[in-house]
C-alpha cells in the first residue's frame, strides 16, 4: 500500500514530476532559537552540508540566469520552511555575498521567535521608501545577513504584496543585494505565496518528511499552477535518519553512510 506521505526523495520526485533540490536532515533542537544556534555553531554538520548542496542545486537550476530573488514556501505551517530560509541565507552570506532575508509572513510574524534583535525598520517601512535601506542597520550578526522583519498591516496581507510599492521594493533590492530570500506563508493557508511568487526568480517548496501528505503537496502545486507559476524545485525536510533505518531505507540519503567521518553530528 503506498504511503500517504513522502519518505524518499525519489518518491517525491516521481509523485510530482519536479526536481528535488535538497534533502535536509532533522535539526536536533527544542525550539526555533535552538535551530538558529545549531546553524551558527555547526558549520561542518550534516545539516550544513545538505544546505550547501541545496544552494548549489538552486544555482544550477538555471545556469544561464541563476536565481537572485528566491522564495521558500510549503503546504502548511510547521514544515520547517523558515528554518530553511535562515539556513540558505546564512550559507549564501558565508560566501561573501550580500544577502537580505525578508519576513514575508506578515500575518504570523515569527522571526521574533528566532531573533532577539529589535529592528525599527520593517518591511512596510521599506516599501514606503526603499532608499531608507541604504542607511539602515539591518545586519543580523547571528547569520551575517540583513534582516527585514514584518510588521502588522492595516490592510489585507495579499493586497500588500500586489501593490506597486512591493514590486518597486523588489526591484530596488535586486540592485543592492546579491541574493534576496523571502520566507512566505504556506500556500494552502493563505494566497500570499502565490502573489509573492510573481516577483521572484525561484520558488522552493518545502515538504516535511513523513508528515506532509501527497494530497497536500498536489493541492499546493496546483495552487501555483492556476496562477501561471511553476515551482522551481522541492526540498524534503526534517528527515529522521534513525527512523529511516527502521523503515528499511538504510543510508539512502548518503550522509550517514558515504559521508561518515566527513561531517559533524
Amino acid at each position: 500500500m503506498p504511503f500517504a506521505s513522502f519518505r524518499t526523495s525519489d518518491d517525491l520526485r516521481d509523485s510530482t514530476g519536479l526536481r528535488v533540490l535538497g534533502s535536509i536532515p532533522m535539526i536536533p533542537n527544542k525550539g526555533r532559537k535552538d535551530a538558529l544556534a545549531y546553524l551558527r555553531e555547526k558549520p561542518t554538520s550534516v545539516v550544513a552540508e545538505s544546505i550547501r548542496n541545496l544552494r548549489t542545486s538552486i544555482m544550477l537550476s538555471n545556469i544561464d540566469a541563476p536565481p537572485k530573488v528566491i522564495m521558500v514556501t510549503s503546504s502548511l505551517p510547521g514544515e520547517g520552511k523558515t528554518t530553511q530560509s535562515l539556513g540558505l541565507a546564512q550559507n549564501m552570506a558565508s560566501l561573501g555575498k550580500r544577502v537580505i532575508l525578508i519576513e514575508g509572513d506578515i500575518r504570523r510574524r515569527i522571526f521574533a521567535e528566532y531573533f532577539d534583535t529589535k529592528h525599527t525598520l520593517t518591511l512596510l517601512d521599506a516599501m514606503n521608501d526603499p532608499a531608507q535601506l541604504i542607511a539602515a542597520d539591518l545586519k543580523q550578526s547571528d547569520l551575517g545577513v540583513d534582516l527585514l522583519v514584518a510588521a502588522k498591516a492595516n490592510v489585507n496581507a495579499a493586497d500588500v504584496f500586489t501593490s506597486e510599492k512591493f514590486s518597486a521594493l523588489i526591484s530596488f533590492l535586486r540592485d543592492h543585494y546579491d541574493f534576496v530570500i523571502i520566507d512566505t506563508p504556506p500556500v494552502l493557508a493563505v494566497p500570499d505565496a502565490r502573489v509573492i511568487g510573481q516577483h521572484v526568480d525561484a520558488i522552493l517548496y518545502t515538504v516535511k518528511w513523513d508528515v506532509t501528505t501527497k494530497t497536500q503537496v498536489r493541492q499546493g502545486l496546483e495552487m501555483f499552477s492556476t496562477v501561471g507559476l511553476k515551482v522551481t524545485g522541492l526540498i524534503l525536510n526534517a528527515i529522521d535518519s534513525r527512523q529511516m533505518k527502521r523503515y528499511g531505507y538504510g543510508g539512502q540519503y548518503g550522509y550517514d553512510s558515504h559521508g561518515s567521518g566527513y561531517y559533524d553530528s
